[in-house]
């Protein structure tokens, strides 16, 4: 794009973290114009997300990113809660029903570095050092007047804005969107830490549960451990030797016979629970940390970024190529944000449970855990939670009914075009939009769009003015 900021774009987008650059990829890939720009002059370092899910890798195939992650990463088999001695419940991703059925364990920092290539790939580069100042409409768009490094402003004017700019978002604040929620009691300390003597075959996420606090521990590349411990408000960022106090006090005993090395990362946060009250205003909308914010545990606020992008993206682009409706960009929000407000009651639940403090409580907690590990299908229950594979939009929870996922596998899945699953030969008429399987493993003609989820038959009318058979539409 140049190192010029340009005067005008189709999409603004403010924020150049990892949710920021899928949407800059994903609309480059559908032949969006977009402008993408950060106050960091720099990529951002550290290491908050230690993992991608299984849902978010099947997006990032989509558009070319997920083979780098994998090549990049170390495959997890999923989650697991132990006390001191003991596992008490594990959950494996071995049964999911997925092209990648494993939790990949990788910094946040890769994965920005292997987006920031894909979007040099298809012609991409983030404005860095340059900040938004003011947000004022201008329909039939806004007028963005941000700042560059030097000190220069300048006037973007963009048909649709895309505030991607994190939990103190400038985007948020401009259009006057509340961000309601709380500040949870727990103060957590992250730190990725050099390790000698993580077990080979305990390539999980663990959660670690005692009488002096959690404490969740990752395996990442490199020999490189990330420890999360809930902590005191006004602790500092951990050192090498507060690590290996966490780890001696809270850790599982496997863990407890490492030796913690040099600290590659540490810093202290507080957590708070926000969704926003909506996550569009007119032309501009939020997307990740800006959307919603929440506790770390079970890897799922920069994955959910990543899919905040990959549902806005398409529904921008039909949008603006004029064979869509307005309209369609509502069902960002309606899809997204309950969403958003299922996965902060799901992680504070986690949170809930494993910072229980009372000894007589906590030993009924594991004894309880211990016994749900021997019911027939919760584990692969919480499996299907955590990977974020039981997603879905639609009224019921059906195969392939509007809303609900569909394996990319089966339909192919490796860009941001339609899909039409059919159990005999397509339909005549079809648009050449789609890309078309045949199998029989479909009761009736099912419409797949860009993010992997079923369409209904009416938007399938109303972007294409193609009626899929009445007798195959649930």
């Amino acid at each position: 794009m140049g190192s010029d900021i340009p005067s005008q774009t189709d999409v603004l987008i403010v924020g150049a973290g990892p949710t920021g650059v899928t949407l800059a990829v994903s609309l480059a890939q559908l032949g969006v114009d977009y402008v993408i720009v950060d106050t960091l002059s720099v990529s951002a370092g550290g290491a908050r997300a230690a993992s991608v899910q299984p849902r978010t890798l099947e997006y990032l195939r989509r558009i070319g990113v997920a083979d780098a992650l994998i090549d990049d990463g170390l495959k997890g088999r999923g989650f697991a809660m132990a006390d001191l001695d003991r596992d008490l419940i594990r959950t494996s991703y071995d049964t999911i029903d997925s092209p990648y059925p494993f939790l990949l364990m990788i910094p946040q920092s890769q994965t920005q570095a292997d987006l920031e290539r894909r979007l040099a790939d298809v012609g991409g580069a983030v404005l860095r050092g340059v900040r938004l100042l003011d947000l004022q409409d201008e329909f039939p768009g806004s007028a963005a007047t941000v700042v560059d490094s030097d000190g220069h402003l300048h006037v973007i004017t963009a048909r649709y804005v895309a505030g991607c700019d994190g939990v103190h978002s400038r985007v948020r604040t401009q259009i006057g969107i509340g961000f309601p929620g709380d500040a949870i009691a727990e103060t957590f300390t992250v730190s990725d830490v050099r390790f000698d003597g993580w077990p080979s075959d305990q390539v999980d996420t663990a959660f670690s549960l005692s009488a002096d606090g959690m404490l969740i521990s990752s395996p990442l590349p490199g020999d490189v451990v990330r420890v999360v411990a809930s902590v005191q408000p006004g602790t500092a960022a951990p050192t090498s030797s507060d690590v290996t106090e966490l780890i001696q006090a809270r850790g599982p005993s496997w863990m407890r016979s490492g030796t913690v090395g040099d600290v590659v990362s540490s810093s202290t946060w507080r957590t708070y629970e926000r969704v926003a009250s909506t996550f569009r205003h007119a032309n501009t909308f939020l997307l990740g940390d800006a959307a919603h914010t929440h506790s770390p545990a079970g890897g799922q606020g920069m994955n959910t970024g990543i899919q905040d992008a990959g549902n806005l993206a398409w529904k921008l682009a039909h949008v603006l190529a004029d064979d869509a409706p307005d309209s369609l960009l509502d069902t960002y929000d309606a899809e997204r944000r309950p969403n958003a407000q299922k996965l902060i009651q799901f992680t504070h639940q986690i949170v809930e449970v494993a910072t229980i403090t009372d000894p007589d409580t906590r030993q009924m907690r594991n004894d309880i855990l211990a016994a749900v590990q021997q019911v027939p299908g919760v584990t692969e229950m919480l499996s299907r939670r955590l990977s974020q594979i039981d997603i879905a939009y639609g009224a019921t929870d059906e195969p392939f009914s509007p809303g609900s996922r569909v394996n990319p596998d089966l339909i192919g899945g490796q860009d941001l075009s339609w899909s039409l699953v059919c159990p005999a030969d397509p339909p005549p008429g079809l648009p050449a939009a789609f890309t078309v399987t045949v199998s029989t493993d479909v009761p009736h003609p099912v419409a797949v769009r860009p993010d992997g989820v079923v369409g209904s038959a009416d938007m399938v009318h109303e972007l294409f003015g193609f009626d899929l058979d009445p007798a195959g539409v649930p």
